[in-house]
């Protein structure tokens, strides 16, 4: 008996999707209202994301080519799967005299990305961020491994770390 039951519920389920899927093509169809597909790459000029679309890792720089990373590390441990690298040295701060960590690169691997943003959440500084940027079609994956940080960029000396 629970074989047969378990029939008229598979098919029972596939019609509720069929259903639906029915609705959007014959209203659609009937209707001519506009169809909720995007004819992507062809729009790709025309094309917005929304304000919460995760498209890739970045880090934001000023005017004056200046960030907010102080080179802590915490998302480099946050990340689950080793997405980023900071690479860092220690330079004594002509001002004070203390030694510091000192940015040199910050390396974001996409190749490797899910996209789960414990690395932003993570960030005491707010230096990193979601970008908008969805295009990343390329042959080489080499071409998905990149430097946040922009040349000769340096950290903001207003900067004040977040209390999160």
């Amino acid at each position: 008996m629970s074989y047969f039951k378990d029939i008229f519920n598979a098919v029972k389920t596939l019609l509720t999707g069929m259903k639906i899927t029915g609705r959007y093509f014959f209203v659609n169809l009937f209707t001519r209202r506009d169809v909720i597909t995007v004819q992507y790459p062809d729009n790709i000029d025309t094309l917005k994301m929304h304000d919460r679309f995760r498209g890739e890792v970045i880090m934001g720089h000023d005017e004056n080519n200046m960030h907010q990373c102080d080179a802590c590390t915490i998302c480099e441990n946050a990340c689950p799967n080793g997405t980023i690298e900071i690479i860092w040295d220690k330079e004594k701060n002509p001002e004070t005299g203390k030694t510091q960590k000192v940015l040199l690169n910050h390396i974001y691997h996409l190749e490797m990305c899910t996209m789960c943003g414990e690395c932003i959440e993570a960030c005491p500084s707010d230096a990193i961020e979601w970008g908008q940027n969805f295009h990343h079609v390329t042959r080489d994956r080499s071409n998905l491994t990149k430097s946040l940080n922009r040349p000769e960029s340096i950290l903001n000396p207003n900067f004040v770390k977040s209390k999160k």
